[in-house]
Order: C-alpha cells, then structure tokens, then sequence
C-alpha cells in the first residue's frame, strides 16, 4: 500500500487532534473560569486579558470556547460512535441473515430514513428533554439508519463470497463469521463514514443546542454560545463569531480526516 499523504491530510489530522486536545485540557488552558460574570466588563471586544472579548454577562469567551468544545465534541464523537456499535450489527444481521430479519431491520431504518436527520435529532430531543444526554441519544438515532444501510449493503456483497460458504461448511457458527470475516471485510467505509458523519454530529449537536435542546446553560457549548451571541450580534458579535469559526474548523478538520481515510482504504487508490 503506498498511499501519499498531502498537505491538506496532515492539516485536517493535525486540527482535529488539536482541537480534541484543546477540549481534553480546557480547566488548565482556560485563562478564566467559564462562569465567571463581571457586569463591568459586558460586552468588550478582544483584549490583552480578554483574547476573544466577553459576552453580556462579562464571561471570557475564549474560556467558554475552550470549554464548550468539550460538550460539543464529546457528544459530536460519542453519539456516532454509539450509533455505529447499533447500526454496524442490525445492518450485518439484515445483510447476512436476509429473510424476515432484513425486511424488519430494513423497513425500521427506511421509516428513520424518511424524516431528515436534524427534523428526527429534534424531534427526540424535545420529547427526551433538553439535557447533555437527550442530544447524544437523539444525533445516534439520527445517524443509526445510515449505519444499518451501509453495513447491511456491504455485508450483502461479502456474504456472497466463497469463503463464507466455506466457512458455514465447516462448521464455524454465523456470530463467529460475522465476527471474523464479515465485519474485517467491510470495516473500511464505515471508519470513513464514521470520521464523517462526526462532522455531522458537530453540526446537529450546535443546531440543537442553539435550539435550546442540548446541554443547558449556563454550562457552554458551541451551540448555546451562537444562540446567546445572537441576541446583540451587531454589539456584541465575539461569541457567536468565535464559536461559529469553532465549529467549522471542527467540522472542516473531520471532513478531512474522513476524505483522507476514504483515499487510504479505497482498493484502487492503495494499489
């Protein structure tokens, strides 16, 4: 496999690791505590003691970016990751076991599939409740169809292949196949579809949290921050325009981490 790595592959590695460090240690590179108000220094523009300026309640906004990363991060990772574990198995049992399974499995995600992603992320977290937990479990139930789609089409080719049949022959058991030979075979697209479809969740998790759906204030995320920033964008723009240049750096960065695994596990370019 000889692959080249370019620039813009090492740019997008490096920004989205920075970024996660960035979150990871915010207690210790916060300048100031997040929730810290000071009515006196309201609405102040960028300064030697306030990098990213402050927002209406005089809180530092290069703190509650730093901070804030860390909610929308952690649910942007967490909620596709939880949604690959559902989706990859339910799209191996409907492409590898077909019949009833597959028409059961394949009907419920065509029924997800049918509302658009942040329609379905809303609408679960407005009935779950606006909390950090409802938008992690509203984004994974948003993105699990896609899972079981892609999953179940791969799985429909690699179960075609001789070695499958070889290895029914043989006595090996169907969650061993799986496990074995299925799931090595197609593991490919869906790490790439993993890495993007994390750019995704950023983006559901800062439409819901400036719908008021996702972590609550005054606890910051990138989200919540816009939709506060919104209320005096012409006096006060430093938080929505540090938090939006936030979320699309995130965004932009995933985006290519997943072009470049997608060039990396591509047969005909690993040639």
């Amino acid at each position: 496999m000889n692959v080249p790595i370019n620039k813009l592959t090492m740019i997008g590695t490096g920004l989205s690791a920075l970024l996660i460090l960035l979150a990871a240690f915010s207690p210790w590179l916060a300048p100031l505590d997040p929730l810290d108000q000071s009515f006196i220094a309201a609405n102040q523009g960028p300064t030697a003691e306030h990098w990213f300026g402050t927002d209406s309640f005089g809180r530092d906004v290069l703190s509650r970016v730093l901070f804030g990363g860390r909610i929308s991060l952690a649910i942007g990772i967490l909620a596709p990751v939880l949604s690959a574990l559902a989706g990859v198995w339910a799209g191996m049992l409907a492409g590898y076991l077909g019949g009833w399974t597959d028409r059961v499995l394949s009907r419920a995600s065509d029924l997800l599939m049918s509302f658009p992603t942040l329609l379905l992320g809303v609408m679960i977290a407005a009935a779950l409740g606006p909390s950090f937990q409802s938008a992690v479990i509203a984004i994974a139930v948003a993105l699990f169809p896609r899972f079981v789609r892609l999953s179940r089409s791969a799985t429909q080719v690699v179960r075609r292949e001789p070695f499958i049949d070889a290895s029914i022959a043989a006595g090996r058991g169907h969650l061993s196949i799986m496990l074995h030979h299925v799931l090595p075979n197609i593991a490919g697209p869906l790490v790439v579809a993993l890495s993007l479809w994390i750019a995704t969740a950023i983006r559901l998790e800062a439409a819901l949290s400036f719908l008021g759906l996702g972590a609550q204030p005054p606890t910051p995320s990138w989200g919540n921050m816009i939709r506060d920033g919104m209320s005096d964008l012409v006096g006060d723009p430093w938080p929505a325009a540090f938090a939006g240049a936030a979320i699309t750096l995130a965004v932009l960065a995933f985006n290519m981490v997943g072009d470049a695994l997608r060039d990396l596990l591509d047969p005909e370019t690993a040639a």
